[in-house]
């Protein structure tokens, strides 16, 4: 009975320091989810008291007018709109994806399926990383050094090259990483079907990235139409409306810039309604880019 009994003791004191490791285990795990949790307020923080800052100050603003009038003069009594810095936005951002899209997955898809290993492959690499790191800025002073002065007139070329440059080592690099998510098992499927390489890669494996591809091309454009310092040296600004593409032309960015410390009343409200719109194009693209993403197949 004895032994009984100090087996029982024993037992009641591995299960007493089990309950107590797993108590502590609770505790530590209470502690780092509350830390977790209070550094993911501290981080939207600033994020919500942007956008509802913005939200006020440029909904009232924000009407039909905005959209359709040219902005005003200093001291004109009109509100005035910007149409043309909308317009030359979308222009401008357009010829951004529309240069640098072809060029960017064309690259990762070289990258990913045909040098995934090599020298090239590496410096491409490293080039892309460099170039994701420079300031905005040094786009612009570029691009001011080949194509400014070089027509010797600022355009919405420009611009939109500035851009693209700006967006190129984005779409490099989250196209390469998305054919890089496709499972080799298709690639393998393909190939023992009898297709060559570049059928695999057209009609496989490229469609089968294409949700990712999409997402990152999202994420480059909400990154171009944000942009102000390339488009300064690039593009400049004008009050008047577009007037082709190599002539100066506005945009809502510059736009900002330009009229958010004027000590005119109907300036500022019209930079604050210029805000709110470059903030709904960052938030729609971003939506988007997670719907997208939600379309995957993989």
């Amino acid at each position: 009975m004895s032994a009984t009994t100090q087996d029982r003791g024993a037992a009641s004191r591995t299960q007493g320091m089990e309950r107590s490791r797993q108590s502590k285990q609770s505790l530590g795990e209470i502690i780092w989810t509350a830390l977790a949790a209070l550094c993911l307020i501290l981080a939207l923080v600033p994020l919500f008291l942007v956008l509802t800052y913005v939200t006020v100050r440029g909904i009232a603003r924000l009407d039909w007018a905005a959209f359709t009038n040219l902005p005003p003069p200093p001291l004109a009594d009109i509100e005035g709109g910007f149409r043309n810095a909308l317009i030359g936005t979308l222009i401008m951002v357009g010829l951004g994806a529309l240069i640098s899209v072809p060029f960017g997955v064309m690259a990762a898809i070289y990258l990913s399926e045909f040098s995934q290993t090599g020298k090239i492959a590496r410096w491409i690499r490293f080039a892309t990383n460099v170039l994701s790191g420079v300031p905005s800025i040094l786009m612009g002073v570029l691009v001011y050094g080949l194509v400014v002065l070089t027509t010797n007139t600022y355009s919405a070329v420009a611009g939109g090259l500035a851009l693209a440059v700006l967006m190129l080592p984005i779409i490099v690099r989250t196209t390469d990483e998305s054919l890089q998510i496709v499972p080799k098992s298709v690639r393998w499927a393909s190939l023992g079907l009898g297709s060559s390489r570049y059928q695999m890669v057209l009609r496989v494996v490229l469609p089968a990235a294409l949700p990712a591809i999409a997402t990152g091309l999202t994420l480059a454009v909400a990154r171009a139409a944000g942009e102000t310092a390339p488009l300064i040296f690039t593009a400049l600004f004008t009050q008047f409306s577009f007037n082709g593409f190599f002539s100066p032309t506005a945009s809502l960015s510059v736009l900002v810039y330009n009229f958010a410390t004027v000590p005119y009343e109907n300036q500022v409200e019209l930079a604050w309604a210029a805000s709110l719109i470059l903030v709904a194009i960052v938030l729609i693209t971003s939506i988007v880019s997670r719907w997208v993403t939600q379309k995957s197949v993989y």
